[in-house]
């Protein structure tokens, strides 16, 4: 049985807290390898590391940073299928699906690379006579990152890449379902040329999350997972006096309205509601049929399910694999037995996988859900799609901004004015028109409102610098020999 070890001053560290944890191959059932767990002791000693590598690294220059940074990008860019094949073997997603993952990440270390540009500051010459003002931004110290299962590659990418640029040490603490990934990061750091200390892995369950939200060391926390963890994630770190950024579940929803292109429509929900086996916060679980479109869109997706090909993620030609696991598959199970008992239309029935080797789950379609089912009201994470009908493009908007989670939405429609119009009221961070999964680019932020985030800032992109730096101002005068005097009066600036 393999042993998967932390990530510690620059080398794997087995635990020593003597609590280890299952890690699955969801495609076949079986436990490959086992993760430590660590102890809030060991937390406070690896904390104890990066303390004093921040302390070396925030003196690096900017072209060193700048440096490493793109060698890290070098690295994984060459190296990306051997990471997208760790990520499939212990996630289940398939292998095009790891390698969008890694992609995507990659550009964060792109947006990265550009620090020197990034953290410029400002500069206002004679702002009083012979005074000058100017702001500078500065890292934190230590900051640590909370990563879900379902983007193990991703998400780290999201926080470490802009953390370590600005010049902090970055504690990951990676989902213990598939750790894998973050310790192979780790090793590309190193080869990049990362100093020692600057970049930790700590597996562990939330005995480590409790110990990296208290520490006085740690000045900052980003997470991203289930709404419910973001909210006790946001409000212990602020309690301990941290900045936390704290992405929580959805909900998203798709609006068809009549006059969109009837396969286009059909063709993004099915890829973004069953692509990851709907394992994504910007899956779209809800489809809203506006009026007429209803009935030839839910024929269409239904026509094209049977299409999906399910399997090993490692096999080719497979569009979906497993689940994370088989508790997690029996509980996505549950929620389509609760929408059939409270009335919605099971076109198509997941569950009939239920049975096949590994945590696989069948694409399942719902018709006629309403906003008081659970399968509506529940984050499902699973490839459950549901169709909500209304009359109205009013009625489509308000089921929206009525929902409690604020993450990303899409419209699809020809219809330029009412996707204008629908940017424009909808209540939610990330906005898509005719783009099923309106994820930015790296050189935005990504983010939601409401319940699906905890905190003020969004994530990487110019978020993401603002967030791992604080500002200082400083106000310069160099005045001439004799000519300073005693002034107990408020400075003024005239």
């Amino acid at each position: 049985m393999t042993h998967i070890a932390h990530w510690i001053g620059g080398a794997e560290r087995a635990g020593t807290s003597g609590r280890v944890g299952p890690v699955f191959n969801p495609a076949t059932g079986e436990q490959t390898a086992e993760v430590g767990l660590a102890s809030a002791a060991e937390v406070g000693e690896a904390v104890a590391v990066a303390k004093e590598a921040a302390r070396a690294w925030r003196s690096a220059s900017l072209s060193k940073r700048s440096a490493v940074l793109f060698t890290f990008r070098e690295l994984l860019a060459g190296r990306a299928g051997e990471l997208a094949a760790i990520i499939t073997a212990e996630h289940g997603k398939v292998l095009a699906d790891a390698a969008g993952e890694v992609a995507r990440g990659l550009e964060n270390v792109e947006f990265a690379t550009g620090i020197p540009h990034l953290m410029k500051g400002s500069f206002s010459e004679q702002a009083a006579t012979g005074v000058d003002v100017y702001s500078i931004r500065q890292p934190l110290g230590v900051v640590a990152g909370i990563t879900p299962f379902n983007f193990p590659a991703m998400v780290p990418l999201w926080m470490c890449a802009t953390a370590i640029a600005a010049g902090n040490a970055f504690v990951l603490k990676p989902s213990e379902k598939d750790p894998s990934a973050a310790l192979w990061l780790a090793r590309l750091w190193a080869e990049a040329g990362l100093p020692d200390g600057v970049f930790t892995v700590l597996n562990g369950d939330k005995e480590a999350v409790d110990a990296l939200l208290t520490h006085p060391d740690v000045a900052a926390v980003s997470f991203v997972g289930s709404t419910p963890i973001a909210k006790y994630i946001y409000e212990t770190g602020t309690a301990h006096g941290k900045r936390v950024q704290a992405l929580g579940g959805a909900k998203n929803h798709m609006i068809v309205l009549p006059d969109a292109e009837l396969d286009a429509a059909a063709d993004a929900a099915i890829s973004a509601g069953y692509g990851a086996a709907g394992e994504r916060c910007m899956a779209i679980s809800v489809v809203v049929a506006v009026g007429d479109i209803a009935d030839p869109l839910v024929e269409a997706i239904a026509a094209r399910l049977p299409k999906i090909r399910i399997g090993n993620g490692a096999d080719q030609d497979v569009d979906m694999g497993p689940l994370i696991s088989a508790q997690h598959r029996d509980k996505v199970a549950g929620y389509i037995a609760a929408g059939a008992s409270e009335g919605a239309t099971v076109v198509a029935d997941g569950r009939e996988l239920s049975g096949k080797r590994g945590f696989f789950l069948g694409a399942t379609l719902l018709d006629n859900v309403t906003p008081s089912m659970t399968v509506y009201t529940d984050e499902i994470f699973g490839p459950v799609l549901s169709v909500v009908r209304v009359g109205t493009y009013a009625e489509a908007v308000e089921l929206v901004n009525s929902n409690e989670y604020g993450n990303g939405t899409a419209i699809f429609t020809r219809d330029g004015g009412a996707a204008r119009q629908f940017q424009f009221d909808v209540d939610a961070g990330m906005v898509g028109v005719n783009v099923p999964i309106p994820v930015p680019v790296a050189y935005y932020s990504f983010g939601g409102w409401k319940a699906s985030l905890f905190g003020d800032s969004h994530m990487y992109g110019p978020d993401g610098i603002q967030f791992y730096t604080r500002g200082k101002v400083v106000t310069s005068r160099w005045p001439d020999p004799g000519t300073s005097a005693i002034d107990l009066g408020f400075p003024q600036t005239r």
